[in-house]
């Protein structure tokens, strides 16, 4: 597939996807990296767009270059944005809230501290994202497992053989202690994002280093 008929596609994507105004945003492609640019309204639109484009078969990798411009009726003080982070961590069952506290700079927000889980993690970044007034989200929450498992390489190698996503054939596990590597090569981003969420989803895991090459 050459760059154009990529570039054709990521945009064609971007165009069905109703939570993002395409319109607004610039795609190119060079050697199968899309790059987006443009202005839009809000930071989930523009995590919106990037998992869209990494989402066409093709892509190798994406640069988020869009710029979050809120409109007036959308601008919050830093105060007012990180008491609304406060409430939408508490109020997700997911989220240890006690474990975490957040920071928040001229919109971006930052998250901190410890879980047990990589879905507890994810679901506190997924919580503050969406609020209004977020320009961008950083999220370093560190995972730190409850147990500990002599056998977390079998146990992900049976779960990815599970899936019905992923070929385990062409993926090799490989552990450190708490540290998982997957190496290898899928066909596309989708089947890399079900290795890695069957990685964290075992008992143990506290860091999962990504090797997977994405080869169409």
């Amino acid at each position: 597939m050459t760059d154009r008929e990529l570039q054709e596609h990521v945009q064609n994507a971007l165009d069905w996807e109703p939570s993002v105004d395409a319109a607004e945003i610039g795609v190119s492609v060079d050697g199968g990296v899309v790059t987006l640019r443009g202005d839009i309204r809000s930071y989930s639109e523009k995590a919106a767009a990037e998992r869209v484009a990494l989402g066409v078969y093709g892509v190798k990798a994406v640069a988020n270059d869009i710029n979050v411009r809120l409109v007036d009726g959308q601008k919050r003080t830093d105060t007012e944005v990180a008491q609304a982070v406060v409430s939408a961590l508490r109020w997700n069952t997911m989220v240890p809230d006690e474990k975490i506290t957040a920071t928040v700079t001229n919109g971006w927000v930052t998250l901190k501290g410890r879980v047990n889980w990589e879905y507890q993690r994810a679901a506190a970044g997924n919580a503050v994202r969406d609020l209004t007034g977020v320009c961008g989200v950083s999220n370093t929450i560190t995972v730190e497992p409850h147990v500990s498992s002599v056998d977390v390489k079998s146990k992900i190698e049976a779960a990815l053989k599970r899936s019905a996503e992923v070929d385990a054939r062409r993926i090799h596990v490989a552990t450190a202690d708490s540290k998982v590597i997957l190496s290898g090569n899928v066909h596309s981003w989708f089947e890399r994002d079900e290795a890695r969420r069957a990685a964290w989803s075992a008992p143990g895991v506290k860091e999962v280093d990504d090797r997977i090459a994405v080869v169409p």
